[in-house]
């Protein structure tokens, strides 16, 4: 995930074709470490984000950040300094990770002035600086005085230095001979393609070695020189298994050979503005629903302990027959047993040889009472086993809604989704309702909806309660439900509309409803299908709990198609 020194290259360029001519025409300061430039092209307005922490970056973007009511300080001067102002240039000093913006505004006077902002992407060290057009710095967003480095300072009216250059070679600026040689001395390793070579990531280092490996590393380093000379890299994102942004870069990916999924785009802009929106969401996201994963987690835990011990005492009821026996035994061999004996032998005639059987006795009761006794705690075994059933069932049906919800949880994608399984869970009871809160008037989240390539509609419900909804009321009872197999997952619905579902289309709703399940990460996954009129829901069952007769069932790969 690093923002390196060629993926900049690439940016350079395309923030040059798209902003190179316009004007700002706002700045704002949403955070101390972050800036925005919206510029007016021709085009249309374009937004320039800044991030100085928590993953530094620049890049046009087109994602809503808010503006504060009260701008700070710098904001203020920029405002004042670059209000208007006309970008001339962008470049890329020593190829390192700075981009110096060069503009052309006017003073207060109405006097033409050069002003440069150097946006230095330095990891935990980035920094943006304006300077004027000697050099000198106006202002910057971190200042470094003489107590913090005696190499570099970065003060107002103090000349601008660029941070010290590394010794590695510029993949444009350097023969590939003398980078292969460089490579070389250092191993030949992915460690030595990153200490030789300027402006490459661990990722993309381990990206060359791995395809010298077939090859060999001249060929590797000529492809690579290519790429950046003549600017045709192919913005790529690389997911983990579980559909999270892992890292992103500016060429085709293959080290991973198929087992982790790869996205292009067409702009880095889009490709950055992506893998940083899905990456917070999904940090908001754990974060926002991390109480209720806490109480999920909880609940499971409960009712498997629950479970386990009312198992371990319905086996202990298995031979409740013995007790019967013992007393039919004893009712029938009443006038042999003499009053306050311990134990008595008798023929079981139950068994098939007649065989003798010792029956314990308790010396303080009559042998009648002794009858009763095994008699007695027959009938509370049978009454036991008969609760446990009834209690394991009970917390086995719960214990699989608890699980349900928690796997549609682990897909939520925005706050609405997760507010709707707040109330859901607030609703069965696992959630207190608060006091004085009034009911929220929001609008039911509709079903995800796709469209598969024969044009059918494709409905993915989104928690439970919604599942009920879409089987129960929505669906036509001639269209198809579907469903993974013993597997929790959500409802989807092929809407037939009147029309004959080819099973292309069927393969399509299968492959979502496996991608919309807890098995999304498995290469096989068991999908049942039938039409809406075989679905039913039994009464008293928990959201989102239906039976099915006259299924079908197709072994799937999990796969999302475009919506």
């Amino acid at each position: 995930m690093a923002f390196d020194g060629i993926m900049m290259t690439m940016v350079r360029r395309e923030m040059s074709d798209a902003l190179i001519g316009s004007r700002v025409s706002q700045i704002y300061q949403p955070a101390r470490d972050e800036l925005v430039f919206a510029f007016r092209t021709r085009e249309g307005s374009r937004k320039v984000l800044v991030r100085l922490s928590d993953s530094p970056r620049v890049h046009i973007s087109s994602c809503s950040i808010e503006n504060p009511s009260v701008p700070p300080m710098l904001c203020m001067l920029l405002r004042k300094r670059l209000g208007g102002a006309r970008l001339e240039d962008i470049t890329q000093p020593q190829n390192e990770r700075v981009l110096c913006l060069r503009f052309e505004a006017v003073n207060e006077i109405g006097d033409r002035e050069m002003l440069k902002l150097y946006i230095e992407i330095m990891g935990r060290y980035s920094n943006a600086v304006l300077t004027d057009g000697e050099d000198k710095v106006i202002e910057t967003v971190k200042r470094i005085d003489f107590s913090e480095s005696e190499q570099r300072v970065l003060l107002p009216k103090l000349p601008y230095e660029l941070p010290p250059m590394q010794d590695k070679l510029w993949i444009e600026d350097s023969a590939v001979d003398e980078i292969c040689e460089r490579i070389e001395a250092l191993g030949g390793d992915d460690r030595a393609v990153l200490s030789a070579i300027q402006g490459v990531s661990p990722m993309i280092a381990r990206e060359i070695a791995y395809r010298a490996a077939d090859s060999d590393m001249k060929t590797q380093i000529c492809w690579l020189k290519a790429l950046v000379e003549e600017g045709r890299g192919e913005p790529t994102l690389v997911y983990k298994a579980d559909g999270s942004p892992m890292d992103f870069c500016f060429m085709d990916i293959r080290q991973y050979e198929g087992a982790l999924p790869v996205k292009r785009f067409d702009s880095y802009s889009e490709l950055l503005d992506t893998f940083f929106s899905d990456r917070d969401r999904i940090a908001r996201m754990r974060a926002k629903s991390n109480d209720l994963n806490k109480l999920l987690n909880n609940t499971i835990d409960r009712l498997s302990r629950k479970i386990n011990l009312q198992r371990a005492d319905l086996k202990k009821c298995a031979d409740r027959e013995q007790l019967r026996i013992k007393g039919d035994l004893l009712q029938a061999n009443l006038y042999r047993i003499e009053r306050g004996s311990t134990a008595v032998t008798v023929e079981n005639f139950y068994a098939e040889d007649n065989a003798p059987m010792t029956i314990m006795l308790n010396p303080t009761i009559s042998p009648a009472m002794n009858a009763q006794r095994f008699y007695k705690e027959y009938n509370k075994a049978k009454t036991r086993e008969m609760m446990l059933t009834q209690q394991i069932e009970k917390a086995t049906a719960e214990l699989s809604y608890i699980e349900s919800v928690q796997d549609m949880l682990s897909r939520c994608e925005s706050e609405a989704e997760l507010a709707a399984i707040r109330a859901e869970l607030r609703e069965e009871g696992y959630l207190k309702t608060q006091k004085n809160t009034a009911k929220s008037k929001d609008k039911p989240l509709p079903p995800i909806e796709y469209k598969s390539a024969d044009g059918f509609r494709i409905l993915v419900g989104r928690n439970n309660k919604q599942n009920d909804q879409l089987t129960l009321h929505t669906a036509q009872k001639n269209d198809l439900w579907l469903h993974t197999k013993n597997i929790h997952g959500t409802h989807v619905i092929i809407c037939a509309e009147g029309r004959e579902i080819p099973d292309s289309t069927i393969l399509e709703a299968a492959q979502i409803a496996a991608a919309h399940s807890k098995g999304r990460d498995s290469a096989q996954v068991p999908v049942d299908y039938t039409r809406v009129k075989n679905v039913s829901k039994p009464n008293g069952a928990l959201p989102g709990k239906v039976i099915y007769v006259n299924y079908n069932t197709v072994y799937v790969t999990p796969k999302k198609i475009d919506r």
